[in-house]
């Protein structure tokens, strides 16, 4: 039995280690695994969603790239602004005059205008703009047409007459030390606007010793090295109507503002006419008021046209630019020294930051040879200066 019951046992535990074997056998861990890892690849399904991701980023990105403006077309209001910049500063003279005086205001600031073109072009560049960049060509060549040729120094050395021209501010805190620096400037002639009751008799007294001929029309006034004669006001219509015209001359003159002489010089006789036109104002009811000024440019222009001397020069505060179509009737007849000889706009008001050029000395029948600022007096305009000289065919 106990042998039996051995073998029994033998048999027995065989037969487990043969059911063990037999369920391994049925179902292997390695074998399961294996089964399990090729019926679910690891890693497959995270592989097509990232590709997916990817394609489908991939076909934004193009779309998104196949709907962006190429260079020629980024940017359309620059490039739009671009042309209208050089359009208003080519057709200024179009711009009407009918609603503020837009088109005087615009000529006034005219040379400002430029300071819009690197503005623009910044914007081009960060548009990464074609078409903005070529549409700037245009205001550039415009305002280099216009205003290229104040850019360098035209002055040449030498002249036969320095001529000065202030206005010396009514409100002038020291017109002492403002007599003594025109003095000082050397000028043979100068003429000063905007004279006071109040001031003129320490212009006079103060310029007395370096200009022995003087004369004084209301609140201009000439001083000359040189002879005078032929010495009368002009009248630029500074008052309207007919109550304007009832005053009697010598209430006129108090506020008289232009003048009429002849210097004698080695060379003949020169015209010289001294004026300050009417002040302009802007105001956000009227816009840019000029009647006065325009007025008096008018009466001016045709006094200017009537001089019968060839050679004339006309210093004084003309309240506009020369580009101000207001002042037609005068730059029709005469030409700015500043134009011809100077260097750089010569801008002359207001004297803490200039900005633009009120104050002009024009001529006819001479030759301008040089055109400068004088440094700052106790006025709110600076002075003008210009040596001219009579031409070699003459």
């Amino acid at each position: 039995m106990a042998q039996v019951d051995k073998v029994d046992a033998a048999e027995t535990g065989q037969g487990g280690a043969d059911g063990r074997d037999t369920d391994s056998g049925a179902r292997p861990a390695s074998t399961g695994r294996d089964t399990d890892s090729g019926a679910r690849p690891t890693g497959t399904s995270r592989d097509t969603d990232s590709g997916a991701r990817t394609l489908r980023a991939g076909i934004r990105r193009a779309i998104l790239i196949g709907s962006r403006p190429g260079p020629w077309k980024r940017g359309p209001v620059l490039a739009s602004s671009a042309l209208l910049l050089g359009l208003l500063m080519l057709l200024h003279a179009k711009i009407p005059n009918r609603i503020g005086n837009l088109g005087s205001l615009v000529e006034t600031l005219l040379p400002w205008l430029g300071l819009l073109v690197p503005v623009l072009l910044a914007g081009a560049l960060w548009r990464r703009s074609v078409s903005a960049v070529a549409a700037l060509l245009l205001p550039v060549t415009v305002w280099l047409n216009l205003f290229g040729g104040l850019l360098g120094d035209k002055s040449h050395p030498g002249s036969d007459l320095t001529v000065v021209s202030h206005n010396v501010g009514a409100d002038n805190p020291d017109p002492v030390g403002t007599a003594r620096d025109l003095a000082a400037s050397g000028a043979n002639v100068l003429a000063l606007e905007e004279l006071t009751p109040q001031a003129g008799g320490t212009y006079e007294k103060e310029l007395a010793k370096a200009y022995p001929y003087h004369t004084v029309q209301g609140t201009v006034g000439l001083w000359s090295k040189l002879p005078l004669s032929d010495t009368r006001p002009v009248d630029t219509e500074m008052d309207a109507g007919p109550l304007g015209a009832a005053k009697p001359a010598a209430v006129k003159l108090a506020y008289n503002r232009a003048l009429r002489t002849t210097v004698a010089t080695d060379r003949g006789p020169l015209a010289v006419y001294v004026a300050h036109l009417g002040s302009v104002r802007l105001t956000p009811r009227t816009g840019f008021w000029t009647d006065s000024r325009d007025r008096n440019a008018r009466a001016l222009g045709e006094a200017i046209a009537a001089e019968k001397n060839e050679r004339v020069v006309l210093l004084g505060d003309l309240n506009g630019t020369m580009d101000d179509r207001a002042l037609a009737g005068i730059t029709s007849r005469l030409h700015s020294v500043q134009d011809a000889a100077g260097d750089g706009f010569g801008f002359s008001w207001p004297a803490k930051f200039p900005v633009a050029r009120i104050d002009q000395i024009l001529v006819r029948g001479v030759e301008p040879q040089s055109s400068w600022v004088l440094p700052a007096t106790g006025s709110d305009h600076l002075p003008v200066a210009a040596g001219i000289s009579w031409s070699a065919a003459r």
